[in-house]
């Protein structure tokens, strides 16, 4: 199998409009509030997600184009591998943010903490459950040598392709 495709079932709506100056994790973003809007054919899919505080959303980052297998990552300044980061420029360009589900109206979830740009394609919704992931003693990498501060800090253009800095998007 040499290709997957997936089908967005909804959007991100929020008050980033590009990416540079957005938060670059939920941590950073406390408070900031948005939406995600669900086509209406997959509305009848939130039946019982009003009972989860938080929930996973996997997105397309849409901006992204290209990628580097190693990258400077927004907390530190060593070059370190793709998949040790975060990073948005990657071989697959999928989003996994956990953010705090406030309410939901017919097929719009309103969310806080949200460090996603406008009109992310959301690919999946997912439910938060802590315990699920049943790990302890768990390590961090060089992430580990981070300070707290850092985790307030805002996207900048160093993951942008030459032609998104040119004005090109798609």
């Amino acid at each position: 199998m040499d290709q997957v495709r997936y089908t967005p079932i909804g959007y991100i709506s929020s008050p980033f409009t590009k990416p540079e100056g957005m938060p670059i994790q939920p941590a950073g973003a406390e408070n900031v509030k948005g939406e995600v809007i669900l086509k209406e054919e997959y509305t009848a899919g939130l039946k019982d997600l009003e009972g989860f505080s938080h929930i996973i959303l996997l997105c397309h980052f849409h901006l992204s184009s290209g990628f580097e297998l190693e990258v400077v990552p927004f907390l530190d300044e060593t070059l370190r591998g793709v998949f040790a980061t975060r990073a948005p420029r990657r071989p697959n360009p999928i989003g996994l943010s956990v953010v705090k589900l406030t309410e939901i109206h017919d097929n719009v979830l309103h969310i806080e903490n949200l460090d996603i740009v406008d009109g992310t394609p959301v690919l999946d919704i997912k439910p938060y459950v802590p315990g699920f992931a049943g790990e302890e003693n768990v390590r961090t990498g060089w992430l580990e040598q981070t300070d707290e501060e850092q985790f307030n800090r805002k996207s900048d253009d160093r993951f942008r392709s030459d032609r998104e800095a040119s004005g090109q998007s798609d």
